[in-house]
């Protein structure tokens, strides 16, 4: 009997955010909609993760708008999203009001299935958008992030199901962010899961970073997998996603069947290989990287790390950094490397190899150590702890962090209202609330409409022109800029 392995198609969201940069505008991503449409996947991701920010940040683009649009485009198909529990799509946690409501936006405006996650694993810390979810009468899928340790192990990953199920998941994701999920592992994780909890829906999403999680995905769907998440082949692999005809075609002849139409598939193959060359500046050097098994640096974190150091031409610290990553993962108790703990790690591991082990310290990781985001499952190194601790002026803390907020929706009503050019709809209050440095400029710039930073062959040819022969030898200091949570944190070194 052939039994349907259910497919999620990423490249209106994950496959650019880890492979571009989460640079694609709206209008390089319309033209596919129809196919993808009509292609029959299980579901289609098209928002959430890093794609909020973008938007405001670099298109002047309303993410509520790309969200309508999409609900437009793709009236057949059940729409997609990330969301970082108590995080949202920010950086910090958010008192339960404001939790509520993104999450009641967020269905209004089209949205059917919420991939909730913490970057912890800290159940407390998606318990109250789970709720959320389950009230808004939607698709509440509970997430596992994946991630390798002395300390993490194949039944601490069925325990975390079974307390996702116990808060209503509908689903159980398995979400190998950084390609770390081996075959072997995807197998006992997703049949234990099975054996101990009976008929619930499992979908598997992993990176190919490694280049084995194809394999992965196989047996994971041998193991009783229903949905696999995957990228259309013109914007996959690297840092990205597995590609959709890739999984169809590992399925020919086997018990499993996708049936997704394989003329759709093309048209959408052949739609993203005209686009993507235009963002050729922001594409990830990386192909494959067996060193990810110890660096663990997910495909997003390390698409916009590259980015981010070549802008300031410190390109040739990446490797040094990612060696960092791993001791401060482990200082930090072994948490998962997703947002928002992969940019706190990566930006302290940078300050460590700029300025010296912990002679810098973000804010934000600050809080990471003293329990401001949650429980990890590892214990902290007390020495890092007193670190922060004296640097933050806060004590350690073990309460649920949402539970030390205060209500804050009235006010931040009142302060978005305030903003040249705020609109004065719920979608506006919490594009503020998510990122209250940059909200500000794109109010303003709003009415000017998208802009697109691709650019074509022929455009960038015509830079390259333009700048040969005006290159100069640089001297000097040089300053590294990294952001986090919309703000810039910038470190001057002298040059060796």
């Amino acid at each position: 009997m052939t039994r349907t392995i259910g497919v999620t198609e990423v490249v209106l969201r994950d496959a650019h955010q880890s492979l571009i940069a989460i640079r694609m505008a709206m209008e390089d991503m319309v033209g596919a909609c129809e196919d993808i449409d009509q292609a029959g996947y299980w579901s289609v991701e098209c928002w959430g993760g890093a794609t909020y920010d973008a938007c405001i940040r670099y298109l002047n683009e309303d993410p509520w708008e790309r969200l309508r649009t999409f609900r437009k485009l793709l009236p057949n198909s059940k729409l997609q999203m990330l969301l970082r529990g108590q995080n949202l799509l920010g950086y910090r946690h958010y008192e339960d009001m404001v939790v509520d409501k993104f999450v009641e936006k967020s269905a209004e405006n089209g949205m059917d299935v919420f991939r909730v996650f913490d970057a912890l694993n800290d159940p407390r810390n998606m318990a109250q958008a789970m709720a959320a979810v389950k009230k808004a009468g939607k698709h509440a899928q509970g997430t596992i992030c994946y991630t390798i340790s002395p300390l993490h192990t194949t039944e601490g990953y069925i325990k975390l199901a079974g307390q996702l199920l116990d808060m209503g998941a509908e689903s159980i994701a398995l979400k190998d962010m950084a390609a770390l999920l081996q075959p072997q592992p995807a197998y006992d994780i997703v049949k234990g899961i099975k054996d101990t909890y009976g008929d619930v829906q499992i979908n598997v999403h992993c990176h190919a970073t490694t280049g084995v999680t194809l394999v992965s995905l196989m047996k994971a769907i041998e193991a009783g997998a229903d949905v696999v998440d995957t990228s259309i082949s013109s914007m996959s692999l690297g840092p990205g996603h597995n590609p959709t005809e890739s999984l169809v075609a590992m399925l020919e002849g086997t018990e499993y069947t996708t049936n997704l139409d394989p003329a759709r598939l093309i048209k959408i193959r052949d739609h993203f290989a005209a686009v993507r060359p235009k963002y050729k500046a922001f594409e990830s050097a990386t192909l494959v990287d067996t060193d990810i098994f110890s660096s663990q640096i997910p495909g997003g974190m390390l698409s916009n790390m590259e980015s981010q150091l070549k802008q300031q031409g410190a390109g040739d610290r990446i490797k040094e950094v990612m060696e960092e990553v791993p001791l401060v993962k482990a200082d930090a108790g072994h948490p998962p490397l997703v947002t928002p703990s992969s940019q706190i790690v990566g930006t302290q591991a940078v300050f460590n190899v700029l300025m010296g082990r912990y002679k810098v310290m973000t804010g934000e990781f600050a809080d990471l150590m003293l329990g401001y985001y949650g429980e990890c499952i590892g214990e902290r190194n007390p020495e890092v702890v007193e670190i922060a601790h004296q640097q933050a002026k806060k004590e350690p803390i073990t309460v649920r962090p949402a539970d030390l907020l205060t209500p804050e929706w009235d006010t931040l009503v009142s302060d978005a209202g305030k903003l040249e050019g705020d609109n004065g709809s719920d979608e506006d209050v919490l594009t503020y609330a998510m990122f209250p440095s940059v909200a500000p400029g794109f109010f303003k710039t709003r009415d000017e409409g998208p802009k697109n930073v691709g650019k074509t062959p022929e455009q960038l040819d015509k830079e390259k022109e333009a700048t040969s022969g005006n290159s100069q030898a640089v001297t000097g200091p040089i300053t590294y800029k990294v952001s986090l949570g919309g703000r810039d944190h910038s470190v001057t070194v002298e040059r060796a």
